[in-house]
């Protein structure tokens, strides 16, 4: 299932109806931190992972 760019656009045009214009960079930028907050999580959540198997694993 994709997305095409009819949905794209779409959703950009209900978000600038929702929001207007002068608040979607403001929610972009919020979005963006957001996602580079989840992002980070995700990393550490790996690497402690990774850790914790590698401490079983060695005797």
């Amino acid at each position: 299932m994709r997305i095409g760019y009819g949905e794209i656009l779409f959703v950009l045009g209900l978000f600038l109806l929702l929001f207007g214009a002068p608040k979607l960079p403001e929610l972009a930028q919020s979005l963006g931190k957001a996602f580079k907050a989840f992002r980070k999580e995700i990393r550490e959540l790996r690497e402690e992972v990774e850790l914790e198997k590698d401490s079983k694993d060695k005797p």
